[in-house]
């Protein structure tokens, strides 16, 4: 996960899992077969704020290390890692001899991100370098899998960020993809975290949620949604002025709205039930929380999270405590169901739920904890406060999206037909 400027607590429980059948490892100087890691690709800052199958890969040829022949196409000299187990390097040098790299444009728990140039295509392209850590070289071939698999299935991959290439070098899992622009955080953070127009809004939600009943359709969860991971294509941008006619404090609007989804590490099959932690905290859902059990809907919630969080500019439920999760869901959404808190393991709720009912403001942490969740609007309000317009469909939406019982929550084909979404595209 990205270090961002208000934190977002980071889910483990996915990557002590068991990795599924891997693809066959391409090798450049590793000392061992691998199994790989997971990861987030997070573009540059607006402005030109900063695109993401795979190709053969070439072995070095010793003639690479011979002083003074093609020594401008060889690989640096062997580094040992940092103590967290990251690549280290140098800019102008060498990723294999295919790679020069030019910056680093990314670092997150997997690993980091540097845009380098292509040789043998001439582009720039962006590469996860992953650390050299089991459980993160185990996520990170999972995420090549499920790479491959959209790829197969769809060129475009239905707003998928699509695999170029990957390799194992120096015991690190490489993964290169196209480059591509800010992410969703970075723009509204680039943006002083003002709102998005609802236009905008609708037309993000729209691509977001056929690539969600893409991937479903193939009986795949992403489980971790945000806008983090949520890229816009292009890095282009146009200011408008603010209310003072100045453009200093403007706000920037991207000039293309297509983005596509990228983060593959801790998708899971939803052919059955699962029961660990899955989602970044702030879009995870109440069945997460309460240990009932997660599937296909998981991925809808944290979606309606996303738009919401887009419309305001903050992200909704900003916690990293359950009990106080659930009580602000409360807050904006309205009590928690009956059947739901008596289904809930006892043992795995036992803290935040006393007879029958959520646990609060008894069992809250702090006076700062309760007013943190008193000043939550309810979500009708805090749609109103910010969208002129389509306002009603755009509620509708998301109490849908934000159903606390997974069964009956929207699906992503269903919200698609949401009169919301149906409505003309965006235009700047």
């Amino acid at each position: 996960m990205m270090e961002m400027e208000y934190m977002r607590e980071i889910p483990n429980s996915q990557m002590d899992r068991r990795p599924r059948k891997r693809p066959r490892i391409s090798t450049w100087e590793t000392p061992q077969s691998s199994k790989a890691q997971s990861g987030l690709y997070s573009g540059q800052e607006v402005g030109n704020i900063t695109s993401f199958g795979p190709t053969r890969v070439h072995l070095e040829h010793p003639s690479h290390f011979v002083k003074g022949l093609n020594v401008h196409k060889g690989s640096p000299p062997w580094r040992d890692d940092d103590k967290d187990g990251h690549y280290i390097f140098e800019l102008g040098e060498n990723l294999t001899p295919r790679y020069k790299i030019l910056k680093k444009i990314g670092e997150g728990t997997f690993g980091q991100v540097l845009e380098c140039w292509d040789r043998e295509l001439r582009e720039v392209v962006a590469i996860k370098i992953v650390r050299s850590i089991k459980k993160y070289r185990d996520a990170a071939m999972i995420e090549i899998e499920v790479l491959e698999q959209l790829g197969r299935h769809n060129r475009n991959a239905n707003g998928c960020v699509q695999i170029r290439n990957w390799f194992d070098y120096r015991n690190h899992i490489c993964i290169v993809f196209e480059m591509l622009g800010p992410s969703l955080f970075d723009f509204l953070r680039k943006n002083n975290y003002r709102s998005f127009p609802v236009d905008l809004v609708r037309e993000i939600g729209r691509q977001l949620l056929e690539c969600v009943a893409f991937m479903h359709d193939l009986r795949l969860v992403h489980t971790d949604l945000k806008p983090e991971n949520i890229l816009f294509i292009s890095s282009e941008y146009v200011k408008i002025p603010d209310n003072k006619g100045t453009m200093r404090e403007g706000k920037r609007l991207p000039k293309s709205c297509a983005i596509k989804v990228i983060d593959f590490g801790s998708t899971a099959h939803g052919t059955q039930v699962h029961n660990y932690i899955v989602s970044t905290r702030h879009y995870r859902a109440p069945e997460v929380i309460l240990g009932l059990g997660w599937s296909y809907p998981c991925d809808l919630w944290s979606v309606g999270c996303i738009l919401a969080e887009l419309c305001s500019g903050e992200a909704l439920f900003q916690t990293h405590e359950n009990l106080e999760h659930l009580a602000m869901m409360e807050r904006v959404l309205g009590p928690l169901p009956d059947h739901l808190l008596r289904r809930a393991d006892s043992r795995h709720a036992e803290k935040y739920i006393r007879r029958g009912r959520l646990n609060w403001p008894e069992g809250a942490t702090s006076r700062e904890s309760i007013k943190a969740v008193l000043k939550l609007p309810r979500l009708q309000n805090l749609v109103m406060q910010h969208v002129d317009h389509s306002a009603g469909d755009l509620i509708d939406l998301l109490q849908g999206l934000l159903h606390y019982d997974p069964t009956l929550r929207m699906t992503a084909r269903e919200a698609l037909r949401h009169p919301f979404l149906t409505r003309n595209r965006y235009r700047f």
